[in-house]
């Protein structure tokens, strides 16, 4: 939907010695430039008239139109207003909040913008321009509060899926790190009994080595039948046959033993 903006104001103006000729001429010179599309140098023009008189309303308001041709709708919004107070013909005044309404609409300002159509159809019911702009403006701000409810709405979304996968990712932390410490305690635990184990083989070392040491310390037992072979060998001096039965004993005893010179 094109937007209707009143321009016919600066019609109203054309005619009228009450100016002063110097601002007069400086109108008119804007208004070819604006019927030429050279907004710039209509402002230009236009600037120059309110210099020559600072309360001229039609000058004003022609800037606005320049300003808004431009898209520079923050200051034409602004010239708008200012006309709109200082007016007091009830034209001049509902034009102002006509076009007041388009800056704002052009805004995106919807609210401010309807106020401002409805102030101009106070004063001027039937203008059908107004009307078609009021209706554009509250249909743009129901599709704003429409789409604002619905970001509203996502981001609500998201913060949930944000949520979620942040509980997600803790609770799998949280069961990495549990994991973690069950792997530490096996881990722990088999070293331990490995410790155990390397404790027990070594005390079972020490305790056969003992055992072996104990038995190679043990004195060679013999009967007293062969210590009395051994007697009678030597009281016949017979060491050969001594020897023998020593290393006869031994060998049955499964035993070392170093031999002993009787």
């Amino acid at each position: 939907m094109n937007l209707k903006n009143i321009c016919t104001l600066l019609l109203i103006f054309l005619a009228g010695d009450i100016f002063a000729q110097g601002e007069a001429k400086l109108i008119r010179e804007g208004n070819k430039h604006f019927e030429k599309g050279s907004f710039q140098e209509a402002e230009i023009s236009y600037k120059k008239a309110l210099d020559a008189d600072q309360e001229s309303l039609r000058a004003g308001f022609n800037l606005g139109d320049a300003m808004y041709e431009q898209e520079n709708f923050t200051e034409s919004g602004k010239k708008f207003m200012e006309i709109s107070e200082k007016a007091e013909e009830e034209q001049i005044k509902a034009g102002s909040y006509h076009n007041l309404g388009n800056s704002l609409l052009k805004e995106k300002k919807y609210e401010e913008s309807i106020e401002a159509y409805k102030k101009a159809l106070k004063l001027k019911p039937d203008d059908l321009d107004t009307k078609y702009n009021l209706q554009y403006a509250k249909m743009m701000l129901k599709q704003q509060q429409q789409q604002q409810q619905q970001n509203n709405d996502q981001n609500k979304q998201d913060q949930k899926n944000e949520d979620r996968k942040d509980q997600q990712d803790k609770q799998k932390q949280d069961q990495q790190k549990e994991d973690q410490q069950k792997q530490d305690q096996q881990k722990d635990q088999q070293k331990q009994q490995e410790q155990e184990q390397q404790k027990q083989d070594q005390q079972q070392g020490q305790k056969e080595e003992e055992q072996k040491n104990e038995q190679q310390q043990q004195p060679l037992k013999i009967s007293k039948e062969d210590a009395q072979r051994m007697l009678d060998a030597l009281s016949n001096e017979e060491k050969e046959t001594l020897k023998k039965l020593i290393e006869q004993r031994i060998k049955a005893q499964g035993s070392k033993a170093k031999e002993k010179d009787w």
